[in-house]
């Protein structure tokens, strides 16, 4: 499936990221390194669009992460419909950014 649009989300340490957002179910390269945001994408009244946020997490293989993700009910449960992508090869720069943004946003489904 095709990119929907972009978001950008900020981390607790000022730093934006731009994310590439992506249907729910969407299929991924299975060797694709991102950190990746499960979102509820809503239309926004005024026009445009939001973006809920639910589960921030990190993979080096981003085509199989979600095949038996351990947090799936809730993404479920939250109503995820929306995969949002920040590629980086380099896990320590991976790891840093997820970390970044659990901070600052703090989603439901992050234990």
């Amino acid at each position: 499936m095709a990119k929907i649009g972009t978001v950008t989300f900020t981390g607790q340490s000022g730093t934006k990221y731009e994310f590439a957002a992506y249907p729910w179910g969407t299929a991924f390269k299975d060797d694709y390194a991102a950190v990746y945001f499960v979102t509820e994408r809503y239309k926004e009244a005024k026009g445009g669009f939001s973006h809920r946020h639910i589960y921030v997490g990190e993979t080096e293989e981003l085509g199989i992460r979600f095949e038996n993700h351990h947090k799936a009910e809730c993404f479920e449960e939250e109503s995820a419909n929306c995969i949002c992508v920040y590629g980086e090869d380099d896990e320590d720069e991976r790891l840093a950014i997820e970390q970044d943004l659990l901070a600052k946003y703090d989603p439901p489904c992050n234990d």
